[in-house]
This record gives C-alpha cells, sequence and structure tokens, in this order.
C-alpha cells in the first residue's frame, strides 16, 4: 500500500516528470520499428494511438505481440517519467488502443497456441507471465488508456480491453471468455476482468463461456459506451482525448493513482488519512496553484489548448 506521504511524492514526481521528459524520447518509440504495432501520435488530441497489426489473423497475439506491446508500453511510461525539458503539449494526454481492420483482437494466436502444448509446465508459467506482463503494462500506464473496441474482442482479447481504463465500442463487438471451450481457463486475465466486472459476473462467463456484444458489455461495465457505428465510436474516443488533454496533465495522472490506491482499502474509514493528505498535496503544487489562480483571475490555464 502506498502511504499518504508516498502519494504525495508521486504527484509532484508527476507534475516534475510531465514537465521534464524528453520529446526526443518520445520520438524515438514514434520511430521504432515494431512489426505487428502502429504507433503515432495525433497531435491535435495530444493522444498517442498504438493499433495492432495483425489484421490478416484479426489481431491475435503471438509471443511476438506480446513482446512489442509489453516494450510499448513500457517504453511510453519511462518516457512519461523520466528526462528533462519537453514544453506541454510534445507528449501525449491519454492513449487509444485498438485493432486494425474489422477486429479489435481475436485473443491467442492458433499457431502460437499450438506451439505451447509442447511447452513443458515451466515454459508455460513463464510464458503465461509474459502475456501478464502485457496486460499490467497497459493497466500500469501513466496516463489514461482507452480502448478503441472496433469489433471482435475474444478470450485475451478481452483482457486488453479490461486493462485498459475504459472502453468504447460497435455495439455489434462480440466479447466472451471462450477460454473453457478448449479446456482452458481464463487464468491470465482474471485479475483484470474481476476489477470490471466482479466475482458474479466472472463466475458466469468463465464457466459458460458464452459470448456476448458491447451493449451487454456496458451493462457488466467492461465497455463503458457501446455506439451503432464506428464512426460514433470515433468522435467519442476524439472529444474524450480533448477533454482529457485540456485537464491539467499532473492531475489526470494523479487520477489513475489515487483510484488504483483507494480501491486497495477495505474499510471506508482507512482512507481519511490518505485522501486528505492526497488532495493537500495537489492543492500545493504547481499545477494545483496554477489551476487555482486561474480560476480566481478568469484566464485559461496554462494546458488549456488554445
Amino acid at each position: 500500500m502506498l502511504r499518504a506521504v508516498g502519494f504525495r511524492h508521486a504527484v509532484l514526481g508527476a507534475v516534475r516528470s510531465y514537465c521534464s521528459a524528453t520529446a526526443p524520447a518520445y520520438q524515438q518509440l514514434l520511430e521504432k520499428d515494431f512489426e505487428f504495432l502502429k504507433v503515432r501520435h495525433e497531435a491535435p488530441t495530444r493522444s498517442l494511438w498504438v493499433t495492432l497489426s495483425r489484421p490478416e489473423v484479426h489481431n491475435a497475439f503471438s509471443d511476438h505481440v506480446i513482446s512489442e506491446v509489453t516494450a510499448a508500453f513500457r517504453e511510453l511510461g519511462s518516457v512519461l517519467d523520466t528526462g528533462a525539458g519537453a514544453p506541454v503539449g510534445s507528449l501525449p494526454c491519454s492513449v487509444v488502443f485498438t485493432g486494425e481492420g474489422k477486429a479489435f483482437s481475436a485473443g491467442a494466436d492458433l499457431k502460437w497456441m499450438g506451439s505451447m502444448a509442447q511447452y513443458t509446465e515451466d515454459e508455460n508459467k513463464a510464458d503465461a507471465g509474459a502475456l501478464f506482463d502485457m496486460f499490467h503494462s497497459i493497466q500500469q500506464c501513466p496516463i489514461p488508456v482507452i480502448a478503441r473496441v472496433n469489433g471482435a474482442a475474444l478470450g485475451g482479447g478481452t483482457g486488453l480491453v479490461a486493462a485498459a481504463d475504459f472502453a468504447f465500442a460497435v455495439s455489434h463487438a462480440k466479447l466472451g471468455f471462450t477460454e473453457v471451450k478448449l479446456g482452458l481457463i481464463p487464468a491470465v486475465i482474471s485479475p483484470f476482468l474481476m476489477r470490471k466486472i466482479g466475482v458474479g459476473n466472472c463466475s458466469r462467463f468463465f464457466a459458460t463461456g458464452e459470448m456476448f456484444n458491447a451493449k451487454k458489455g456496458k451493462e457488466l461495465g467492461l465497455i463503458q459506451e457501446a455506439c451503432d457505428t464506428i464512426e460514433e465510436v470515433d468522435a467519442l474516443v476524439g472529444s474524450t482525448q480533448l477533454a482529457i488533454a485540456n485537464n491539467s496533465p499532473m492531475a489526470v495522472r494523479a487520477c489513475k493513482g489515487l483510484i488504483e490506491q483507494v480501491s486497495q482499502f477495505k474499510a471506508l474509514g482507512d482512507s481519511k488519512d490518505f485522501v486528505s493528505s492526497a488532495i493537500a498535496g495537489i492543492r500545493v503544487s504547481p499545477e494545483g496553484q496554477q489551476g487555482i489562480q486561474s480560476f480566481l483571475t478568469k484566464k485559461p490555464a496554462p494546458w488549456v489548448m488554445k
């Protein structure tokens, strides 16, 4: 558990890191030669787009894809947490994670699954650990990750949705935890899914392996909005990106840490000291002071887009 004083240090670190991360380091990430990923910066919304690019197999992932996704999100975290001299606007405020083509991700690649059949138990455990690291790298990204669910997200693909902070999907997108149909279990994605849809829903859908659409996913809490067309999804993604980009970068990042930490308190009263210290630290931080002064003088805060 991160103590209150630790949270304040993390908040102040977020201020320093956002203002100090190097644009060249971010540019190196954008120029990296991924085989199965496309990464691009969208300047008007101050966002990074990360796209799974294996449309011929419905963006299914293999060990190579897992390695690339993990590397991309870890490198982004490093860019945001280290360096010096980048002005506001030169780094992303949010990430959009999506799939190329008609599917978001079909989960594990069949050829990769076939090779795993020959693995020893220890080799399988190491492989599963790498898979967990991929989901965890997304969940631990310092800035909000928006899942743009453009089509089917099955098995591990649904885990990718759960690892994101929130998700917008086309209503016809099929989701499901179909591992039991293959004699397997959704073990690695279970921690991420249980945080989103709860024990009861996991009990049902893990055991049945039944698929459901994005509208049902919204009822479960896995999807935040289900839209009839991809154009409506993109409009919603765009407006959300802009909303985030017009907020204090430090406060947005601190909100992610706040949610993560407060969710760990078992009793409501136990959170009092933590949340009190969290808001106190924000109020005296540089961006907190800038935001308050901007409000009092009725002037735009320095992070507001022109």
